[in-house]
């Protein structure tokens, strides 16, 4: 039986989880092939020895069901030397017959022998260029953070590069917490920065998401639910949360991928995509929101029974994030569907259908509480009783694990950014004097036990003004596991954390967003950093932005002499072009109120003093 832990984020150590199903042996090599017991995943591995020695030897392989061993014996002269060469390969999947994943090992193999370990190592360098030169974000006056954001850049690369239509795990390849499974992070944190710096890994991990779409039609049946309801934490396309109130409650994730849907088309143009699978990602989660929402008697469109992003409130009714996602779903779905009407007519779709969306998009409830001046997180949100931050001490953090979900459930506590996040994702929902207010309001109620947290508060501190602070959830965001900032980073790292450290940077103080497919940046800087340089990919063309306290450049990289890209900078229209870079002003800084507090104890380290 696996060995259980309280700590829902540790994996479970599993007794014996593969069985063999082949063995080769070969003279300097072989190859062993298992099956995972429980999620039977297909996993093979093959190696070969290159064996050089001036004089006699002998080379010999034994296998096992779980092991391979390869023995050399040779007799050497004083001064000479045995060199020995040792190649492996791996490959992997759920759906492949053996002789095929065999097949992929061995070629990976005999391309290892051809090219040698000087053209293995070309090549890797030769692609890591690539991306460094088009993706690497420079920080002045802040070397810590410069440090890390690479570290995490790097991390976040390595766990979806090699994706090849299969989900990131939360920890990505790096540690076997959560059992490797893959959340909502993967579309809402990592894609982000993925879509913009290595669009074709997006575009696989969004291929997998709609290769599981029968699942999630099963689930949404289930449920007696039109469209797909995805699994809130999954590994192949199941659900594989039991507990209901912060897994199968948790149906955001479903706005949340057609979120990456759209940012990734709108991001590329790639409507090939659009066509063979976003539109009808796009459409069943659209029927989802349709049949798991209701109009109420005032006409008033409301989705009940959910939980959204903090889940230390769970289970309640117009969760602002979720709504606002859920609008935004529906109205991209009916957009896609009116691009692509041949293909919208074969998944059933027609004028009758988009108009109920438009509809129940026009008229969601967004709960607010006019005595207080603020959004409710959820509906009657604003009413709970308070939690007591003060008598609660440092060592009950994380709050999941010393608090039973009842206590949390009924106060205002939040795990991490949730209403914070949907004036991020949906800042175009909110005004900015709502913004600084809200901002205000749940920063100080939010404790922060989740990683995801820290990234999206930078990216709201820094638009309501309040930089210093964006700073200092910047620094957290980005030090989560070269600091250890959880002490969990032995199961793994945070690879949504390490993602969000590029969203802190490029739409936080870079203040990047793409509102209905224009592409906007409004950036400030803290005291401290004194200059931001990063680069993104848009439409094809690669967009240079440098940024100092005064001024902001813009410039492409490629393109040639005809390409165009009109943005905004500070909500002013800017034209830019590969021959001419611009550089316009940055306005003075925004007049914020005095800097949001945060619960007792729970306020990030401060950068500018570091």
């Amino acid at each position: 039986l696996p060995a259980m832990s309280k700590d829902p984020r540790v994996a479970a150590v599993l007794d014996h989880p593969l069985q063999s199903e082949e063995v080769l042996e070969q003279r300097t090599g072989g190859l062993l092939v298992h099956r995972t017991k429980a999620s039977d995943l297909r996993m093979a591995a093959a190696m070969e020895h290159l064996v050089e020695t001036p004089g006699k030897h002998a080379v010999t392989t034994e296998g096992h069901p779980d092991w391979l061993r390869t023995t050399v014996a040779c007799k050497l002269e004083p001064g000479q030397k045995l060199r020995v060469v040792k190649i492996a390969a791996y490959g992997w999947s759920s759906h492949r017959s053996l002789p095929a994943v065999r097949d992929q090992v061995g070629a990976a193999l005999a391309s290892a022998r051809l090219d040698g370990w000087e053209g293995l190592v070309d090549a890797q360098r030769e692609y890591l260029d690539a991306f460094w030169d088009h993706s690497d974000v420079r920080v002045e006056g802040d070397p810590e953070v410069q440090q890390a954001v690479r570290f995490g850049l790097f991390h976040t690369l390595q766990a979806g590069a090699r994706a090849e239509q299969r989900p990131i795990g939360s920890k990505g390849l790096s540690g076997p917490g959560y059992d490797g499974h893959t959340f909502w992070d993967a579309e809402t944190f990592v894609l982000p920065a993925l879509t913009y710096t290595q669009p074709s890994a997006a575009a696989d991990v969004l291929r997998w998401r709609h290769s599981t779409l029968d699942l999630a039609r099963e689930r949404a049946q289930t449920l007696g639910l039109q469209g797909a309801a995805f699994p809130w934490r999954t590994i192949r396309g199941q659900e594989c949360s039991a507990y209901w109130p912060a897994g199968t409650a948790g149906f955001h994730i479903g706005a949340d991928i057609a979120d990456a849907v759209r940012r990734y088309v709108q991001a590329t143009g790639d409507y090939d995509f659009e066509r063979e699978y976003g539109l009808e990602l796009l459409v069943e989660t659209a029927r989802l929101w349709r049949s798991l929402g209701h109009h109420d008697r005032h006409g008033r469109f409301h989705i009940d029974g959910v939980t959204g992003p903090d889940e230390y409130t769970a289970v309640v009714n117009d969760n602002i994030y979720t709504n606002l996602l859920a609008q935004q779903n529906l109205l991209t779905a009916a957009d896609a569907a009116k691009r692509h009407p041949d293909l919208a007519r074969k998944l059933g779709v027609d004028d009758e259908e988009t108009a109920s969306w438009r509809d129940a998009a026009a008229s969601v409830h967004i709960p607010y509480d006019r005595e207080l001046g603020v959004h409710q997180q959820s509906e009657g949100f604003t009413r709970l009783q308070e939690w007591d931050f003060e008598n609660t001490p440092p060592e009950a953090y994380p709050l999941l694990l010393n608090y039973p979900y009842f206590d949390l459930y009924r106060k205002q506590v939040v795990k991490q950014a949730d209403l914070v996040m949907a004036m991020y994702i949906r800042g175009d929902a909110f005004t900015p004097e709502e913004k600084a207010r809200n901002f205000a309001y749940y920063d100080a109620r939010t404790v922060r036990d989740s990683s995801l947290s820290a990234c999206i508060q930078a990216v709201m501190a820094a638009e309501t003004g309040h930089l210093e602070l964006a700073h200092d959830y910047l620094g957290e965001a980005a030090l989560m596991d070269l600091h250890d900032l959880h002490q969990n980073s032995r199961d793994g790292l945070h690879i949504a954390s390490l993602a969000g450290t590029w969203i802190s940077l490029v739409a936080g103080l870079g203040g990047m967003r793409d509102f209905n497919g224009q592409l906007s940046f409004a950036p400030r800087l803290p005291s401290r950093i004194n200059a931001l340089d990063f680069s993104l990919l848009w439409r094809g063309l690669r967009l240079r932005v440098n940024v100092t306290p005064e001024e902001v450049t813009y410039s492409l990289r490629n393109g040639g002499g005809s390409a165009r890209l009109v943005l905004l900078h500070h909500g002013k229209e800017v034209e830019v072009t590969q021959v001419k870079p611009v550089t316009v002003p940055n306005p003075p800084a925004i007049q914020a109120g005095p800097s949001p507090a945060q619960p007792a104890g729970r306020a990030p380290v401060r950068r500018a003093t570091a």
